[in-house]
């Protein structure tokens, strides 16, 4: 598989590359990464063809898109597609001097907020731009407005009438209408968000991370047939669930940013023992396995080093005989309505 070949998103006109680059890991998620080191991966990303690259405010409370636009807006703005995220506002914390935010290890000292209306929105894309030192992206997403983050029936649709009532939505259609943006898009953890967007909201794009990945397939449910049906695209975030199906089940592996379970670990093991079986690495499987579906565009990994970047790449060149996914499925591993490239 081509990991460089351009694929449409929606009916935008925007392409982008099969392989992409997640930002997430850029923001400190599990260990507090050295700017140097940080610089080199982007650059061995972009050194290697990789054309998309996708970013947010909340990764390390704005560090992620620093460190992406330190070393982006080094290149020529048309050779590569960015996209980040609006939904949180960043703001100086009460008490700077005893700040601590628990989600990030080395994240910038500020207070996330969030915030789906018009002003919120339109801050927050204004204020991305002045992280990465660049005055135009791609695609912008609504972010994390699902129950992971928002509890309850009713501090979803709370929020949900911020983005529609509250104007939120209006902005960036305004600002794809006047070319700032190419795409609209959302990004969900969860399944059961999709269709409530679609039934509110012209979207162009999903980036899926958890619910379609090798371990998990709930979103052929529902969800991925919607999209297909609305030509939305989907670019799925975490192909290899967070960790596992790169470090495989036995090496303490995160699976959905938690510590994996043993169900999930002894899965993952007899996924593996089919692979080891025709001689394809884990993470090979890991990444080509979306593409079996039409809506799939790109997958986004988190590399961290070169070295991740470089295996990245390979693992979506090796060759996988259709007689693995044919032999998954006949041991229940994968799920028997489940596309396979």
């Amino acid at each position: 598989m081509d990991p460089l070949a351009l694929c449409p998103i929606g009916k935008t006109g925007l392409r982008v590359t099969r392989l992409g680059f997640g930002g997430a890991t850029l923001g400190d998620a599990r260990e507090a990464i050295a700017e140097a080191r940080a610089a080199a991966t982007v650059e061995a990303a972009y050194a290697a063809g990789i054309g998309y690259f996708d970013t947010s405010p909340w990764y390390g409370n704005g560090k992620s898109e620093h460190r992406l636009g330190q070393v982006l807006r080094t290149k020529p703005r048309d050779s590569f597609v960015l996209s980040t995220k609006v939904g949180r506002v960043l703001l100086r914390p009460s008490d700077p001097a005893r700040f601590q935010h628990e989600r990030w290890v080395g994240g910038l000292p500020f207070e996330p907020r969030f915030d789906y209306t018009r002003d919120g929105l339109l801050r927050s894309y204004e204020d991305s731009l002045a992280r990465l030192g660049m005055n135009t992206v791609d695609a912008l997403l609504i972010h994390d407005l699902d129950f992971n983050y928002h509890a309850t029936e009713a501090g979803v649709e709370a929020r949900l009438r911020e983005l529609e009532a509250g104007g939120g939505f209006q902005a960036l259609e305004e600002l794809q209408d006047r070319g700032e943006i190419r795409a609209i898009g959302t990004g969900i953890n969860h399944v059961g968000m999709i269709p409530r967007f679609l039934e509110r909201f012209d979207l162009d794009f999903f980036l899926v991370a958890m619910p379609y990945t090798l371990l998990s397939q709930e979103a052929l449910e529902v969800e991925l047939p919607l999209c297909a049906e609305r030509g939305a695209s989907v670019v799925i975030g975490a192909p290899l669930a967070s960790g596992i199906l790169a470090r495989g089940p036995d090496d303490d592996p995160l699976y959905g940013y938690r510590p994996a379970e043993a169900p999930i670990r002894e899965k993952t093991r007899q996924i593996d023992a089919v692979c080891r079986r025709y001689g394809v690495p884990l993470g090979a499987a890991a990444l080509q396995f979306p593409f079996g579906h039409p809506s799939v565009a790109s997958v986004i990994p988190g590399p961290n080093t070169p070295e991740q970047v470089r295996t990245n790449l390979a693992w979506m060149q090796v060759e996988i005989p259709s007689d693995l996914w044919t032999e998954l499925i006949a041991e229940g591993l994968l799920r028997p309505d489940a596309p396979t490239p």
